[in-house]
């Protein structure tokens, strides 16, 4: 039985396109790119901001971390509450909580933020620990936010932990630190990308995602 479940925290545990997509639209707008369908921003949900600015837009290295400030100055004010929990995740939480498991958080986005969406959110009280990175840019791969969580929280055995996550980051960053995987369908990432990556297991729904891990 798996006893420390790691949970990626944007399509995973909540829907934050709105604010997301908004925030980068902003930093674009900065360098007089204008975006008007926000959907075609999804990409940059999940993976770390400063990559996707340099994948997508073709930023190089100096430019792209500005436009990670950028999106701060847009995210910090508004864009952290456009968010909502997806339906169910509190009450698998709450089970999964009552059952005696650990539940970590390791985001790429920052720790702070993540605090703040959780505890707005209320669900801080789930959560022994949360771990994600630095806003000066360091620890943001997620392998690194993994295995720092891991090491933060003594947890000297991966094999007592699973990483929870919907885009490829997390299962290729689980992986690398040992752990077991399970991607979810109901976050950013597609069947294939979790096929791809070679998640462990796949869950379709919350209610899916609930009960394989009670079943831990």
């Amino acid at each position: 039985m798996k006893k420390y479940l790691l949970f990626d925290l944007d399509g995973t545990l909540t829907d934050p396109m709105k604010g997301i997509t908004n925030s980068v639209a902003y930093a674009l707008e900065y360098y007089g790119i204008h975006v008007e369908d926000r959907t075609s921003l999804c990409s940059f949900i999940g993976p770390p901001l400063k990559d996707s600015f340099m994948e997508y837009y073709g930023f190089e290295d100096k430019k792209a971390q500005e436009a990670v400030w950028k999106y701060r100055e847009y995210f910090s004010d508004k864009g952290i509450f456009e968010n909502e929990v997806y339906q169910g995740i509190p009450q698998m939480l709450e089970e999964l909580t009552g059952r005696g498991r650990t539940l970590i958080v390791a985001t790429s986005k920052p720790t702070v933020y993540a605090r703040q969406i959780l505890e707005h959110f209320e669900l801080d009280r789930f959560f022994t620990d949360v771990q994600g990175s630095n806003l000066d840019g360091t620890r943001v791969n997620k392998d690194e936010v993994i295995a720092h969580a891991l090491r933060v929280n003594q947890v000297s055995d991966p094999g007592e932990a699973v990483m929870i996550g919907d885009r490829k980051h997390d299962i290729l960053g689980g992986k690398k630190c040992g752990l077991d995987t399970i991607g979810v369908l109901f976050g950013y990432g597609s069947l294939r990308e979790m096929q791809d990556c070679q998640a462990d297991r796949i869950a379709k729904s919350v209610e899916e995602l609930g009960r394989m891990l009670l079943m831990e």
